[in-house]
């Protein structure tokens, strides 16, 4: 079983990195419904979720993608791709204290994260100018 995860798993980055986002989409949630927590490094899960949660991302499923991150996270706490991805959508969606939270958590966990920073104090900058504006 193993290798038929393995193999799933990469065949779904294989769409993934070909924009065949409704085939790997299909593939990431193979790989997550058979995984097996004991023969497998919860990375491979984390890494499922997150890039799933891209994928819904791109189709403006803001919720669903979130959900899929907070998956990815309680799938590996110490991977902050998918805190720094559902601090975009949170952002997006005018949640700046949340974004904020997780644009922290991913900086702390890697402080080298530039797309984190910058994302950070935009962030902080808007949720600024709309405290001043009274809303």
């Amino acid at each position: 079983m193993e290798n038929y995860n393995v193999s799933v798993l990469e065949q779904a980055h294989i769409e993934f990195n070909k924009n065949c986002f409704n085939k790997a989409e299909d593939l990431y949630t193979n790989f997550i419904t058979s995984f097996q927590p004991r023969t497998r490094d919860a990375h491979d899960l984390a890494i499922a979720f997150n890039n799933r949660g891209q994928i819904k991302y791109k189709r403006v499923d803001f919720y669903e993608a979130m959900e899929d991150y907070t998956l990815a996270i309680r799938a590996k706490s110490s991977f902050e791709v998918p805190f720094y991805n559902r601090g975009l959508i949170r952002y997006r969606l005018g949640f700046f204290q949340e974004a904020e939270e997780d644009f922290r958590k991913a900086l702390e966990l890697n402080p080298t994260f530039e797309d984190a920073k910058l994302s950070l104090k935009q962030t902080i900058i808007d949720r600024e100018h709309r405290i001043s504006r009274g809303y």
